[in-house]
């Protein structure tokens, strides 16, 4: 009983040695939290940006937090972001990402070399096959919609637009990225896409293992069927859109992935690809079916386009300007784009401050960004943060708005849901191509909302750090095809 009693008392000492954290001179402030090991992790888990909010008021720019035992310095100063995002020698992205990899995934491939998979994205989602890309999801989004809202149907369709948007869209990704040409060998994309959201609705939760064991159980379902839907997706080479599936196999192949792995990577891939487009657009249309003012300015512009063409308008072949569009895109994103950029603190690096002041981060630790706080929600650069204007990211004369300022300087980085840097989004365009063709195409339909009152729905807090934010609720809307004379 004594040595027992001996060691114990030996594993509390070493852990508290272990954890016990005082800070120096040059740290940036430091908030523990008030529970030991767990630190703010409940609070941070549960609305980030509320909780990331108290500390800037409470610290500034820049704090470090202890969660699960790590310590995670923020910084949300975005004059000093370059600092993070351009430094891959003392910083590294890829270990967090292979931490998430396995733990949302079961995904391990301990010869992966990140630099080559972006080689191969950027071969394939950029340039000539990027116009291959958006003629295929052209075709798939037409196809789609018809199925759902036939051009001859008279009556209404009611609809929850944030089922409808994710469906629509991730199928007709599913089709374009994953199916192949002919479909040939493609699962059914609704079973796809209904097990994906099964999976998807309990992503962060896995992602902090915080699964009670029913919801558990309904993540191993979900992601053991979705390997399997997803197993013959690039077997074969074939001709058009999904030849870059069947490279990315032959990648992985090249870097020892067994086949058990190879489905699983194409499961990461499908997230990546598919997660954020559907919520995007559903915050766009929902932002403008409740702004009238918005909804008449995107409409307006659209129609001036299908107008000069003499074809069915394709606003993914469209080389003009929507600046409109865009402008309506990027608010929306600005306020629904909310991801984490995380990197390991491999080696202690200084990150000055926009007001010179100069912090260490200390090796071991976690360093994150959260663009959501700041910049895109920061009172001093965006005038009424939490309001949707369509037109905010335009000059008066009609051209793009690029120049924002904080504390007086022009800043690099007034938006951030893309990413930065060599770790930046390969796909942006494409996303962006399908986006505004899906959005064209629903807006050429008579569509409105069930309750012209409605408001938008609040968003789901736990998404904070995954991407596009979701709503909890959803907005009701009906639809059917215009009468064309």
């Amino acid at each position: 009983m004594i040595f027992t009693v001996f060691l114990l008392v030996q594993v509390v000492l070493l852990y508290f040695l272990a954890t016990h954290r005082s800070r120096s001179e040059r740290d940036p402030p430091l908030d523990k939290g008030a529970i030991p090991w767990l630190g703010h992790a409940i609070e941070f888990g549960k609305d980030a940006a509320k909780f990331l909010n108290r500390m800037k008021q409470k610290h500034g720019d820049i704090f470090t937090v202890r969660v699960v035992g790590r310590y995670v310095t923020v910084l949300l100063d975005p004059h000093a972001y370059d600092c993070v995002i351009n430094d891959s020698d003392s910083l590294d992205f890829q270990g967090y990402a292979d931490v998430l990899m396995e733990r949302i995934f079961m995904l391990r491939l301990p010869h992966h070399q990140p630099a080559h998979t972006k080689a191969l994205m950027k071969r394939h989602f950029l340039g000539i096959n990027l116009a291959a890309l958006n003629g295929t999801m052209s075709r798939h989004l037409e196809a789609l919609l018809k199925a759902e809202i036939p051009p001859n149907q008279k009556y209404w369709k009611q609809t929850e637009l944030f089922d409808f948007s994710y469906g629509v869209l991730f199928k007709a990704g599913y089709l374009t990225l994953f199916g192949g040409e002919q479909n040939n060998n493609s699962a059914d994309p609704a079973s796809v896409y209904d097990e994906y959201r099964r999976f998807d609705n309990l992503l962060t939760k896995v992602a902090r293992r915080s699964l009670k064991p029913e919801e558990k159980r309904t993540v191993e379902s979900a992601r053991n069927r979705l390997w399997e839907l997803l197993a013959p997706a690039g077997q074969t080479e074939e001709s058009g859109s999904n030849a870059w599936i069947y490279a990315y196999r032959r990648l992985l192949q090249r870097e020892g992935a067994d086949e058990e792995m190879q489905k699983r990577a194409l499961l990461l891939q499908l997230w990546a690809t598919q997660g954020n487009v559907g919520p995007a657009a559903f915050w766009l249309l929902g932002f403008l079916l409740t702004n009238p003012k918005a909804l008449s300015a995107v409409r307006s512009e659209f129609k001036q386009i299908s107008q000069m063409e003499t074809t069915d308008a394709s606003l993914l072949h469209y080389r003009g300007n929507t600046p409109v569009f865009d402008s309506a895109l990027e608010e929306t994103l600005r306020l629904t784009a909310a991801p984490f950029i995380t990197r390991e603190v491999v080696q202690e690096k200084t990150i000055q401050m926009a007001n010179g002041q100069q912090y260490q981060l200390r090796k071991g630790d976690r360093v994150c960004l959260f663009p959501f706080t700041s910049p895109q929600m920061d009172p001093e650069i965006y005038t009424e943060p939490q309001k949707f204007q369509f037109d905010r990211f335009l000059n008066k004369d009609g051209s793009a708005k690029r120049d924002f300022y904080k504390g007086g300087r022009r800043l690099k980085y007034y938006t951030m849901p893309w990413g930065a840097g060599t770790n930046g989004c390969v796909g942006k365009q494409f996303a962006i191509n399908t986006i505004r063709q899906f959005v064209y195409l629903v807006l050429d339909m008579d569509l409105e909302l069930c309750d012209i009152n409605a408001h938008m729905p609040e968003i789901n807090t736990s998404r904070y750090g995954f991407g596009m934010l979701q709503p909890k609720g959803d907005l009701f809307v009906r639809m059917k095809a215009r009468k064309t004379h």
